[in-house]
């Protein structure tokens, strides 16, 4: 799964968990007010749809090469000092040794933080990216429900959707594409994104050391 269909994911998640709990609210108010009328409709498809997708999907791809490459960059560092290490190790002063492992497994620790820090970060690069289509696509779910008479409109995505059952005229998605300027399915798919290359294993410790002479 690439990069934007993962970010489309976690969006379409957001989504469900706020459907869940209007799919839980009591149908009393639904009794004075009017017949109850429930839509649904996939967040991930119409954010797919959209416009934005294809810019979102793009920034997204760039900011994890970056990413990526900062991450090559510490390894073969790594690697470079590592290789020398072992070449030239065992001729060397105790003391200049013990350094040269310390810095080895500092190194190893920088890549290994790098790596916690550059998940967090395209996490939040993904929230970001992503934001402006949600809010977007929540206030065009908002009109198409009033003008239609939806009482709840429901997330018909996710691993365990809200959704589990529905008639095909229950699915607004069609709908919000078209108030949003969209024609359903006529757009391009938005060039999928290759899949990052696999991050460089952090070599264990051992393998840097030497045994010192006693």
């Amino acid at each position: 799964m690439n990069l934007f269909r993962v970010a489309l994911a976690a969006a379409a998640l957001t989504f469900t968990s706020a459907s869940a709990a209007l799919a839980q609210a009591p149908a009393t108010t639904a009794a004075t007010s009017g017949p109850l009328k429930i839509g649904y409709t996939s967040v991930e498809y119409v954010l797919s749809q959209m416009p934005e997708s294809r810019q979102i999907e793009s920034d997204l791809k760039a900011f994890s090469t970056q990413l990526e490459n900062q991450l090559k960059s510490k390894y073969q560092e790594y690697q470079t000092k590592a290789e020398a290490y072992q070449k030239g190790g065992a001729a060397m002063a105790e003391a200049v040794r013990a350094d040269k492992e310390k810095e080895l497994t500092n190194l190893q620790q920088s890549i290994q933080e790098f790596q916690r820090s550059a998940d967090q970060s395209l996490q939040q690069k993904q929230q970001t990216l992503l934001k402006p289509a949600l809010d977007k696509l929540q206030k065009t779910i908002d009109v198409v429900a009033e003008e239609n008479g939806y009482t709840y409109v429901l997330n018909s995505d996710g691993a365990s959707p809200v959704l589990l059952h529905g008639p095909k005229e229950g699915d607004i998605s069609d709908l919000v594409l078209k108030k949003m300027g969209v024609t359903p399915g006529a757009a391009p798919a938005a060039p999928k994104a290759a899949a990052p290359a696999a991050a460089p294993a952090t070599p264990a410790a051992s393998k840097t050391k030497t045994k010192t002479k006693k």
